[in-house]
């Protein structure tokens, strides 16, 4: 089975062994094993794929690449950058926030909001 395959070869990468890869993973005894004969359930898999640092549809043969997506596409928010205003910006900083909307605003000509 794919998904036995491509568990074996990053495990070894990650110098770990499939026992250990099984056990980090909260499965039964020797799970994976099974896995050369048998489809894992979805939730088994999903475990296995956390504790590797990659996604189920790759080990799945789904696609070839094993990296998981970031959330590099998704906005922002001042909770990612560590930093405590749950949305509000502070009065000493705000004109600077202000200044790059507006910069950005124009350089990607977005309609002006009536006041």
């Amino acid at each position: 089975m794919i998904a036995f395959e491509r568990i074996k070869e990053l495990a070894k990468n990650k110098k770990m062994t499939l026992v250990e890869v099984n056990d980090k993973a909260g499965l039964g005894t020797r799970s994976i094993y099974h896995w050369k004969k048998t489809q894992p359930s979805n939730t088994a898999l999903a475990a296995v794929a956390k504790v590797l640092g990659t996604t189920t549809d790759y080990l799945n043969g789904l696609t070839d690449d094993p990296t998981p997506p970031t959330k590099s596409n998704a906005p922002t928010t001042f909770e990612d950058l560590g930093l405590p205003y749950k949305g509000v910006i502070p009065e000493d900083v705000n004109d600077m926030y202000r200044a790059i909307a507006k910069q950005y605003a124009e350089k990607h000509n977005l309609p002006k909001r009536d006041a």
